[in-house]
């Protein structure tokens, strides 16, 4: 799947999609609920469970080659079943979408959870190895700050196989919330799921796209903005930053791109009676 916002263009590679993790973190999400938001059927299964996709994007712009986030990736210890030393063909989707790991510029983590940064390394001779090797990986440096006193045991050894070897290796920039990564890409700061969370605005020719990271895990939370998931470090935050963020872009001719929507992935914010939907 692919998108033109002007001279750039932005590629999703699935590394796997799950109806069994979205209710568990959005347990708000009944079947009667679900059931009430008429635009909906994509993002859920035939059960009215959550749908949840686990993807990269991949941002080409005149200059570089970003990849935004990078899944939960193979040979990880991990404490959920699924993934724990998982097998997936995420390299091989994406080289058949026609991208080499030698070539990416850019590795951009919306946030340090163990879903976004698990292809940032490989296991190579029994050691982590960057994915990317000539790629420099961006990190809000509020994010880093927040996990040098805060463990992932919950999943595993996240930090310690997946993010600290990139600073070994020398590769890992702490950048600001609102870095501005190349003239079409900027972070966006939008805290709540974590300290220092953000999204990714893309602006070429006028035209502009946002990639949101886990600020909106599902699109049910377009409907319900003020449900916050069990995974977010600060739910309150996480449902003001959701709140500003809809009021900010609905009506508006940006497209949202949603780093854990399924089926089409992608659409634009409009407002719905007192509420909101993604118009797709």
């Amino acid at each position: 799947m692919k998108w033109r916002i002007g001279d750039t263009t932005i590629t999703r590679v699935v590394e796997l999609t799950s109806s069994t993790i979205g209710n568990h973190i959005l347990p708000q999400a009944t079947e009667d609920c679900i059931k009430a938001i008429d635009w909906i059927g994509p993002f859920v299964n035939d059960d009215h469970k959550l749908v949840l996709s686990f993807h990269s994007l991949i941002i080409e712009t005149e200059s570089q080659t970003l990849v935004v986030d990078t899944c939960i990736g193979n040979d990880k210890d991990r404490t959920y079943p699924k993934w724990h030393q998982m097998q997936s063909s995420f390299l091989d989707d994406f080289a058949a979408a026609g991208f080499d790991r030698d070539t990416v510029d850019t590795v951009l983590c919306t946030h340090m959870h163990v879903d976004h940064v698990g292809w940032n390394t490989r296991l190579v001779g029994g050691a982590w190895e960057a994915t990317f090797p000539n790629a420099r990986y961006l990190y809000a440096e509020e994010e880093w700050a927040h996990w040098q006193n805060e463990s992932q045991a919950e999943y595993g050894p996240v930090i310690d196989d997946s993010v600290r070897p990139i600073f070994d290796a020398g590769l890992a920039d702490l950048v600001s919330s609102d870095h501005q990564v190349t003239s079409e890409v900027r972070l966006e700061s939008t805290p709540g799921h974590t300290p220092g969370h953000v999204s990714v605005h893309i602006t070429s020719q006028g035209e502009e796209a946002l990639i949101t990271g886990d600020m909106v895990h599902h699109p049910c939370q377009i409907a319900y903005p003020d449900w916050s998931t069990t995974a977010d470090v600060d739910p309150d935050q996480s449902a003001s930053t959701r709140a500003r963020f809809l009021d900010l872009y609905a009506d508006r001719p940006v497209l949202v791109i949603g780093t854990h929507f399924s089926g089409p992935t992608a659409g634009k914010l409009v407002r719905d009676g007192d509420s909101y939907r993604l118009d797709y």
